[in-house]
């Protein structure tokens, strides 16, 4: 074992919450949003509806970060709907009683929108339609009383002309935003084109905070920070005041069979996962590792990124507990913590 590296409060951030990303598996399953086509005349209120289950189930199960999906609203910025732009508004006083719940349960919320939110695009009307679905994101937000901790996650999108041309392009996106929507937007590493370094530059052009990505920084750090450096470069962009925090995940390891018919047989081949793939748990040995070493006397929240969605999250939060670590404090419904974590002289195991 490493002399002096030992578990508890004095050795990583004690208050600390895991979280995990939109679908919710445990409870038999739980929808999250108003699924329906545009011909059902789908809303906002039925997803507000169903937040509120989740919300309950969070507070059960003493999780205290989660990320909400980015299609609350259905078709809300879709340019040839125009029916339904103005679910926000029509829905006002059920965010702001779902952002009431939030407070008072401690949660702490944000939104991560898919790989068609660009930002930087070449191409205007993609730009365009980033910005609707920003602006959309604060304004939930906005509507819900949240604080400057419910933020949006994006990638900086793409770099067909090299990354210093993206990054530009990006700066100019964004300076379009409403200062509503500026506020909101965080940005995050991804696992091909734009390292942490790029974001750290973004940071410095933009002033907003980065998130950063373990597993991305592995597939793609052309720099080579190492992790401790990296995930304080990445903590120090945050303002005073606003939990920083990060994505973890575990990459799959496991092998899948494809099976192909050719004429009257059927031939089969392994593929071996990518790197970049997340895996269905987190494995709780190099989360503890993470947490001893790389995260040592810093404070920030992790979003668990895996396939196992709360299930995962719980798991590994057992699978800490078992050997002694606990991470997370127990919330109470005002946010107040009520649980301790070990005794900062326990020494690992070796």
């Amino acid at each position: 074992m490493t002399e002096g590296v030992k578990r508890g409060r004095a050795r990583y951030g004690s208050h600390m919450r895991l979280g995990f990303a939109v679908k919710v598996l445990g409870a038999g399953g739980l929808p999250t949003q108003d699924t329906r086509r545009w011909q059902s005349g789908p809303h906002l209120k039925v997803s507000v509806g169903y937040l509120h289950a989740v919300f309950a189930y969070l507070a059960d199960t003493e999780i205290g970060m989660y990320r909400m999906t980015a299609s609350l609203a259905p078709y809300a910025t879709h340019p040839d709907l125009p029916q339904f732009h103005g679910q926000v508004r029509e829905s006002l006083a059920e965010l702001a009683e779902l952002g009431e719940v939030a407070r008072a349960q401690g949660l702490r919320l944000s939104s991560h929108p898919g790989q068609y939110v660009v930002l930087n695009s070449v191409d205007e009307r993609i730009v365009d339609a980033a910005i609707r679905d920003l602006e959309l994101q604060a304004e939930l937000f906005d509507a819900m009383g949240l604080g400057p901790e419910a933020v949006v996650n994006i990638h900086v999108g793409g770099a067909p002309d090299g990354t210093r041309a993206g990054i530009e392009r990006f700066e100019a996106g964004f300076a379009r935003l409403s200062p509503a929507a500026q506020r909101r937007v965080v940005v995050e590493n991804d696992d091909r084109t734009y390292a942490l370094v790029d974001v750290l530059d973004l940071h410095e052009r933009i002033g907003r905070p980065v998130v950063w990505d373990i597993l991305h920084h592995h597939c793609h750090d052309p720099a080579g920070i190492p992790n401790d450096e990296a995930l304080r470069l990445a903590l120090a962009t945050w303002p005073e005041g606003v939990r920083p925090k990060i994505h973890y995940s575990t990459p799959r390891t496991d092998m899948e069979e494809r099976k192909k018919k050719v004429g009257r047989r059927v031939e089969r081949s392994l593929v071996l996962p990518q790197l970049r793939a997340h895996a269905d748990l987190i494995d709780p040995i190099g989360f503890e590792e993470f947490l001893l070493r790389t995260a040592r006397d810093l404070e920030f929240d992790v979003m668990l990124e895996a396939k196992g969605k709360d299930l995962a999250l719980l798991r590994l939060r057992d699978q800490l507990a078992a050997r002694g670590l606990h991470p997370e404090q127990a919330h109470t419904k005002d946010g107040t913590a009520s649980a301790t974590l070990g005794d900062p002289t326990e020494e690992v195991a070796a």
